[in-house]
C-alpha cells in the first residue's frame, strides 16, 4: 500500500462509514421520539399517503358519531315523553270508565273529571318539555331530526356530496291537531256526562292504539340509531388500529436498534481516529 500525506483513503473510509452510522441513529431516535415509522412522506410515499387517507376518513367518522350522538339524544328525549304521554293515556282512560258509569253521582264524577283535565293538561306539559338541542320530535312545530350515519356518498360522482343520512320523523302529538294522534282530545276535553265519559272511552281507546304505533316506530328508530353509532365507533377503532399498522414504529425494535448504533458510532469514530494516525507513520521514514 502507497504512503501518502496527500490521501488518506482509510479516514474517508472511516469517515463515510460514521457518517451513515450517524445517520441511521438519526433516524431511529427520530422514530423513538415521535413513535412513528412513517413521519413524512420522504420515509415512505405509499404508506404516509394511505395514512392520510385514512385520517381524513377518521375526521369524517367522528364527524358521523357526533351527528347520531346528537340524533341519539333527541329521540331518547322524544322516547322519555312518549312512554310518559301512554301511562297517562292510560291513567286518562281508567278515569273516563269511572266517570261513564251511570251510577256514579254528579259530585263524584266532578271530582274524576278534575283529576282527568289535570291529567290532559300534564300531556300538554310533557310535550312542550320534550326538547333537545332545539328539536322536540313530540311537538309539531317542533321538527325532525337528520343524522349523519355513514361517509358514503349516496348520489356517486354524479351530483357532487350527497351524505348518507337516517332521519327521525315527527310524531306531532298535540292536542287537538287536525289529523294527529291526539285530534280527539283537545285542551278542553272533559268528562263531566256521563255521555261524554263514554265517548272518550272510546277515543282515548282509538289514541292509544295509534300511540302505541308511534312509540314502536320511535322505538325502531332509536334502535337503529344506537346500532349504527356501535358500528361507527368499531370502525372507527379499526381505521385507528390500520393508521396504526402503517406508521407506527415498533419501540421495542428501535430501542435495540439504537444501542446497536451508539456502539457502531463509537467504534466509527475510534475508526476514524486511527485512520487519521497512519500519516503520521511517515514522518519515521525520514528519521
Amino acid at each position: 500500500m502507497a504512503f501518502s500525506v496527500n490521501t488518506n483513503v482509510g479516514a474517508m473510509a472511516a469517515l463515510q462509514s460514521l457518517n451513515s452510522t450517524n445517520k441511521d441513529l438519526s433516524t431511529t431516535q427520530s422514530r423513538i421520539n415521535t413513535g412513528l415509522n412513517v413521519a413524512s412522506t420522504k420515509d415512505d410515499s405509499a404508506s404516509y399517503t394511505i395514512a392520510q387517507t385514512l385520517r381524513g376518513d377518521m375526521g369524517g367518522l367522528k364527524s358521523v358519531s357526533s351527528s347520531l350522538s346528537r340524533a341519539k339524544s333527541v329521540t331518547d328525549v322524544a322516547v322519555s315523553g312518549a312512554e310518559q304521554i301512554s301511562d297517562v293515556v292510560n291513567q286518562m282512560k281508567a278515569k273516563a270508565y269511572q266517570a261513564a258509569d251511570d251510577g256514579v253521582d254528579q259530585a263524584s264524577r266532578d271530582a274524576i273529571n278534575k283529576d282527568f283535565e289535570a291529567l290532559r293538561d300534564q300531556i300538554k306539559t310533557v310535550i312542550d318539555s320534550s326538547e333537545f338541542n332545539g328539536t322536540n320530535l313530540l311537538k309539531a312545530s317542533g321538527g325532525n331530526v337528520t343524522a349523519l350515519q355513514s361517509l358514503n356518498d349516496t348520489d356517486g360522482a354524479t351530483a357532487g356530496y350527497t351524505p348518507d343520512t337516517l332521519k327521525v320523523d315527527n310524531l306531532e302529538l298535540d292536542l287537538g291537531k287536525t289529523g294527529g294522534t291526539f285530534e280527539k282530545l283537545t285542551t278542553t276535553s272533559k268528562i263531566d256526562t256521563a255521555a261524554g265519559a263514554k265517548t272518550m272511552v272510546d277515543d282515548l281507546t282509538t289514541i292509544a292504539t295509534n300511540l302505541n304505533g308511534k312509540l314502536s316506530t320511535l322505538g325502531a328508530a332509536s334502535r337503529k340509531i344506537d346500532a349504527q353509532a356501535t358500528f361507527t365507533s368499531k370502525l372507527s377503532d379499526v381505521v385507528e388500529s390500520g393508521i396504526g399498522n402503517l406508521v407506527d414504529a415498533d419501540l421495542a425494535k428501535e430501542s435495540a436498534k439504537l444501542q446497536a448504533l451508539q456502539v457502531k458510532q463509537q467504534l466509527g469514530v475510534q475508526a476514524l481516529s486511527i485512520a487519521n494516525q497512519a500519516p503520521q507513520t511517515i514522518t519515521s521514514l525520514f528519521r
